[in-house]
């Protein structure tokens, strides 16, 4: 009779436990509603292809790297009226044009591996108190972690001057776009500001152990890269950073997952690229035209997902700096992916571990965390 009534009393909570189950895999694969995503798209579409035509009519694709970092200034203000937008788009082109310089002077100094995670961890740390600090969204460092271990981690072709040039005029050029409007509308808000939260001792402190996150999980998944052979431990730093601008312990999760699933598929993309094969459309056309169309292609694609879904904009944005990497210096496809995938992996997971083990203190009601403050968009 006791083990009748045991298991009786089991079976509602495992009922409770698949709920709980489907319910967070229902989420995980959830796309999120949409909000004008296809003018933001094509704002970013054009910030990154007219930079990147021009590198290719000039004959030097090579150095488009440098230009699409630049261009990731339209991603951010997306939906603010325009004077909003070009004060959030100037805070973050000195994020992504100061992650483009500080990976060239590396490159250009060949300070690799060690030097490389010490630096990109410490500046991950900065790079959350400035991005938690002006309120970026998408939220944290992220990308201009990104900009800096990819610039440093390719060989230099033109002079550390040209190549922050690059960077800035593709930013300054996604400035103009962005305001371009309001030539139409002629609408200025005097006096609009961003709604912040209040600065407290409770948000400071919030912010402090932010940034210790940023600096652990950059420079733990970095150290494992490099102990591990790998010769781009930068995309381990990268992918480490993206759960850490989750909100919370669940959507830090799902971003983490996000991040795995949708860069596997995405190499999928670029193996049908890359490899030889009947299907790839460098059998038929020359191959830097091909490669700056597709990564232009793919950034659209990116944009017009980043807010709906991460893991499908990651199926995108995975070619956009694989094939990147490849007009910065052809490389063996096969390794190229295979890193990449493992070192996605590393990152992600470490990112995941060190939200599960670093927590804020509990917080006073009202008192919102950077993140959740500027919670809304994906990294």
């Amino acid at each position: 009779m006791r083990g009748f009534l045991h298991g009786a009393r089991r079976g509602p909570a495992k009922i409770v436990v698949m709920r709980k189950i489907l319910s967070y895999a229902r989420e995980l694969h959830a796309m999120g509603p949409a909000n004008n995503d296809r003018l933001s798209a094509v704002r970013v579409g054009l910030s990154v292809a007219a930079p990147l035509l021009f590198l290719l009519a000039i004959g030097r694709p090579e150095l488009s790297l440098y230009a699409v970092f630049g261009g990731l200034t339209a991603m951010y203000g997306r939906n603010e009226s325009h004077q909003l937008r070009l004060r959030h788009q100037l805070q973050a082109a000195v994020v992504l044009v100061g992650g483009v310089s500080v990976g060239v002077f590396l490159a250009v100094n060949h300070i690799h591996s060690w030097g490389l995670v010490a630096v990109e961890a410490l500046l991950a740390g900065v790079g959350s108190l400035y991005a938690d600090r002006v309120r970026l969204k998408p939220n944290g460092p992220f990308f201009g972690i990104l900009a800096l271990g990819a610039c440093a981690s390719v060989p230099v072709t033109a002079p550390f001057a040209v190549a922050v040039l690059i960077a800035a005029a593709s930013a300054a050029f996604s400035l103009l776009v962005g305001f371009a409007g309001w030539l139409r509308v002629r609408a200025w808000k005097s006096g609009a500001m961003r709604e912040a939260p209040k600065r407290t001792p409770e948000t400071r402190q919030a912010a402090v152990v932010h940034a210790a996150r940023y600096i652990t999980a950059v420079g733990v998944a970095g150290s494992i890269g490099v102990l591990s052979g790998s010769g781009y431990p930068h995309w381990a730093m990268a992918a480490a950073a993206v759960p850490l601008a989750g909100a919370d312990m669940p959507s830090a999760v799902h971003r983490g997952i996000h991040r795995i699933v949708g860069t596997f598929l995405g190499l999928g993309i670029v193996a049908v690229v890359l490899f030889p094969g009947p299907l790839s459309p460098l059998q038929y056309f020359p191959a830097t035209v091909v490669l700056v169309l597709l990564v232009i292609l793919c950034q659209f694609f990116t944009e017009l997902f980043m807010t709906r879904h991460y893991g499908w904009a990651m199926v995108f944005f995975t070619p956009v700096i694989l094939l990147m990497t490849e007009l910065a210096a052809v490389t063996d496809p096969a390794r190229l992916i295979t890193e990449r995938a493992a070192e996605t992996l590393i990152g992600a997971l470490t990112g995941i571990a060190v939200v599960v083990l670093i927590r804020r203190r509990p917080r006073s009601a009202g008192s919102p965390t950077p993140a959740a403050a500027s919670s809304g968009d994906l990294p």
